[in-house]
């Protein structure tokens, strides 16, 4: 079946089967890679995206509840990490292997879009679902905090 799905910006035409997982079809079929599998059951985070500004779990969202919406993915924060999160968790070095940086960063660009200066209860709370194998969650934490002063400046 035909979807017209709008991810960063551009549209995209995909014939997929209703019920696929979107993050099959960004990655797949479209070829963004930046979003990760991770555990395939929305536990993880790993596979986070926003879906009109909302984060969601790709890895258990069908591509037809995409359609009509606006799909932002890794790929479509910035061209050249300059979004004030991707600043912060590079001047904080955030990641270690980096494999759930995408999804903990998607996290974060939600949290700070409901909450632009959040507390560190909020921050634990909203990112509570997003797991980091590495345990890099205090450099997290702290990325979180410059890119809401980054966004203020």
């Amino acid at each position: 079946m035909a979807f017209r799905l709008n991810v960063n910006g551009a549209a995209y035409d995909v014939d997929v089967e209703p019920e696929t997982p979107l993050l099959w079809v960004l990655r797949d079929t479209i070829g963004l890679t930046g979003t990760k599998f991770g555990c395939g059951i929305a536990q993880c985070g790993a596979c986070t995206v926003h879906i009109d500004g909302q984060a969601v779990r790709s890895c258990v969202t069908s591509v037809d509840s995409a359609v009509g919406y606006e799909v932002t993915t890794i790929e479509g924060l910035s061209e050249d990490n300059s979004h004030p999160v991707q600043r912060a968790w590079i001047e904080h070095t955030a990641p270690q292997c980096g494999y759930c940086q995408s999804g903990q960063i998607m996290a974060a660009v939600a949290l700070l879009m409901e909450t632009p200066n959040p507390s560190d209860s909020d921050i634990d709370a909203a990112m509570a679902g997003n797991l980091c194998r590495c345990g890099t969650y205090q450099r997290i934490r702290r990325a979180i905090h410059r890119a809401a002063e980054l966004s203020q400046a």
